[in-house]
């Protein structure tokens, strides 16, 4: 039986209106960090379209994004801004899309008003990552599932706009076709409609990225990324190894590796939480790595082969941003990276470090209002306490709940399609797992957020539940006792013993002495049993 519940009705003030707060309060931190915050990725990102060449090793997408707001407006900051507009949109879809599945509209709208104050939802949309889009996009893909459900149909419109979304997720990260691959066989199994076209808008989402990389952009001098930063978690892995098993290893196979690094960094990257004390070190050789790039594959075929469980636990361990709640503090490595706080590209990065250019300048800290710097300044720095790690930080623990409130939403509606709300949150969880680099924080962001959303969801959901069993409960009949049979009537004084033997059906009820029955007078017929009515029923 299907649930009756009142699905939300559209209320566009509402939303207009939390666009708005949300907007604002996001615009304040825009001006409080102005232009945004950065790390060295975010160097590099302008860094090489401006000397040259171009390299696809992140995303060219977001590449482009930077290079049009510096040759155009001579800074960053149109970036950082545009990415707290996208945000808010997304924020907002999501939130009005749960209400029509049947979240509590105003647990859900005051939540959604309520994100952005959180320095990782604040900080993180005007910081300059390409992580920022990405989330953005799996926000919406949910918001655009959320919809499906609450029609129980994919239909043409959200089927567009999940195509849409799919595409602009894997164009902004380069394992973005793992995310739009595990989501979209999560869908296919979910609906029931289009399947046959939604398999084909997610094969096109998931293969468009990888033949821009390997065709197009090539075409237009675009090169290539580099073969160690393919397989940098491969030579991770072979870290691990050399430090871990080092029986495994033969004379050249040790010679292979002094030729990338000296073994002593082998043996010190060898830390299954990341790679970055490996190849982000100057004794290690990106160049001779590419050269020897199919060797060291070769060597990681073979240790995989000779014990593929240290390989598994290793992915696992490295992935554990994913799946573990808490950080391990006492790891190399096992710590949540967050922000880098630096005021600039010279004290982050250091000089000579990438590519310089002509306004390198543009990745400093320069708040547009000093008042508004005082305020979300400690206020982010408090946020970063070890204590806040797991609840801030870390997706593993909203990946759960995410889980938890889309199938406890599901049954409560009667409605297998809420389950889809959280398929981008799987495959972004799965993928993750298969291939990761660090423990950062950017990579779950959108688990934290979309989980973050279906609390009101959840909490309605288990409302809805405990209705339904009180209910249950209630309407559930009584087993009754079997039927005593009662007397017909007095027995009369000094009764005759009869010798008949008595008949299968109760006799009728004798009349008294004092009031002897008629002769004449037929036997009344005894009185039927009424029926049982069903639960909930009176008579009349």
């Amino acid at each position: 039986m299907g649930d009756t519940t009142t699905v939300a009705k559209p209320r566009p003030w509402v939303a207009l209106a939390t666009f708005l707060i949300v907007q604002a309060v996001l615009a304040c931190w825009w001006a409080a960090l102005y232009p945004g915050l950065f790390s060295r990725d975010s160097v590099l990102y302008l860094s090489h379209t401006l000397v040259g060449p171009w390299v696809s090793d992140h995303s060219v997408a977001y590449d482009a994004l930077l290079w049009l707001s510096f040759t155009k407006t001579g800074d960053l900051g149109a970036v950082t801004f545009a990415q707290t507009t996208a945000m808010a949109l997304a924020l907002t879809y999501l939130a009005e899309s749960l209400k029509r599945l049947g979240a509590p509209r105003l647990a859900t709208t005051v939540v959604a008003m309520l994100m952005p104050l959180a320095p990782p939802v604040g900080a993180f949309s005007v910081t300059l990552w390409k992580d920022v889009p990405f989330t953005i996009c799996a926000v919406a893909i949910a918001g655009v599932c959320a919809r499906i459900a609450a029609r129980r149909a994919v239909t043409l419109p959200t089927l567009v706009g999940l195509g849409v979304l799919l595409t602009a997720l894997g164009l902004f990260r380069a394992n973005g076709f793992l995310v739009v691959g595990v989501a979209v066989v999560a869908l296919l199994v979910i609906v029931t409609t289009m399947r046959v076209r939604l398999l084909l808008v997610g094969t096109f989402a998931a293969a468009l990225p990888l033949l821009l990389t390997t065709l197009v952009f090539p075409q237009f001098g675009i090169m290539a990324p580099s073969k160690t930063y393919v397989y940098h978690t491969t030579f991770g892995d072979i870290a691990v190894a050399f430090r871990d098993r080092p029986d495994l290893f033969s004379k050249q196979d040790e010679a292979l590796l002094a030729s990338v690094a000296p073994l002593t960094r082998w043996l010190e990257g060898g830390t299954c939480y990341t790679v970055n004390p490996l190849i982000w070190r100057r004794d290690f050789s990106w160049q001779a790595a590419d050269a020897h790039a199919d060797q060291l594959l070769e060597l990681w075929t073979r240790l995989l082969v000779a014990d593929p469980r240290m390989i598994v636990d290793t992915r696992l361990c490295r992935g554990a941003i994913a799946w573990r709640p808490v950080q391990d503090a006492l790891a190399v490595g096992g710590m949540t990276y967050r922000f880098s706080r630096q005021p600039n590209a010279d004290s982050y990065v250091g000089p000579a470090k990438v590519a310089d250019f002509p306004g390198r300048w543009v990745f400093s800290l320069r708040p547009l209002s000093l008042e508004l710097n005082a305020v979300a300044d400690p206020w982010l720095t408090g946020a970063l306490a070890p204590e806040y790690d797991w609840v801030l930080w870390r997706g593993a623990v909203w990946s759960y709940l995410s889980y938890l409130a889309v199938g406890l939403a599901a049954w409560a509606l009667r409605n297998r399609y809420v389950v889809g709300v959280a398929a981008v949150v799987a495959g972004q969880q799965l993928a993750i797992l298969a291939n990761i680099s660090a423990q950062d924080f950017r990579y779950m962001a959108s688990p934290i957020f979309i989980g973050v959303l279906l609390v009101p969801l959840l909490i309605g959901s288990m409302g809805r539940v405990v209705v339904s069993l009180v209910r249950g409960v209630g309407r559930r009949p009584a087993r009754s006792a079997p039927p005593v049979p009662e007397p017909a009537g007095p027995e009369p004084a000094g009764p005759e013993p009869s010798s008949e033997p008595e008949p299968a059906q109760a006799e009728p009820a004798q009349p008294s002495r004092a009031e002897p029955r008629p002769p004449e007078a037929e036997p009344t017929e005894p009185e039927p049993t009424e029926p049982e009515l069903p639960p909930g029923r009176e008579q009349a």
